[in-house]
Parts: structure tokens; sequence; C-alpha cells
């Protein structure tokens, strides 16, 4: 079972890095649906932040079960509140992509609760 933990850890923390790097590098053109959707250019920093946070998190959560459980969480959180984003826009077309990361950071949480 901590083998799935582990794959399904780094697969999550890659995507959280590669959509961190997104926003950092404000690239064309998801950096567009972020504004239709409402988001504001200034906030694109702060949400790579809690990405990478995330995405070390649940690295590092990978040794100490705690860290991982509170990082999965929080990016359950952050997932949930992009979805309601993407809703209250009706913006369909893009909302598989959240719905993907809440997927693995729920299977991420279950997995290191069962593991722990």
């Amino acid at each position: 079972m901590f083998v799935a933990t582990v794959i399904v850890s780094v697969l999550l923390a890659a995507m959280l890095t590669m959509s961190a790097t997104v926003k950092i590098t404000r690239r064309q053109p998801m950096v567009q649906v972020y504004a239709d959707l409402g988001v504001p250019d200034s906030w694109l920093n702060r949400l790579a932040a809690l990405l990478l946070a995330g995405a070390a998190g649940i690295l590092i959560g990978l040794w100490w079960a705690p860290l991982g459980i509170a990082a999965a969480v929080g990016l359950i959180l952050y997932f949930l509140g992009g979805i309601g984003f993407h809703v209250k826009a009706g913006d369909w077309k893009n909302l598989p992509a959240p719905t993907v990361f809440l997927g693995l950071a729920v299977a991420a949480l279950v997995l290191r609760v069962v593991t722990a």
C-alpha cells in the first residue's frame, strides 16, 4: 500500500509543480483562463506558492505522515475552491483539470491515512 502512496504523491507533486510553473511564468493561454475566471493576475504568484508548498508537504509527508495529511487536506480545499471558480464562471471546458487534481489529492490523503 505504501508503494501506491509514493506513486500518487510523486505524481501529484510533479503536476502541482508544473501548474505552479505555468502561473509563475505567466504562460499563455492558461493565464487567460484565470483572467476569464475573474482571478486577478496579482494572485497567481500566491497561488503558485500554495501549490509548491502543497507539493513539498506531500513529498515530505512520505516521511512524516502528519505533514502529508495536512498538505493533502490543504490541497483538497484549494482545488474545491478552484472548481468553485470554474462552476461560477460556467467554464465547463476547463473544469476537468482541477477535478483531476482534486481526485489525486483525495487519493493522496486516503493512502497517507491508511499507511500512517
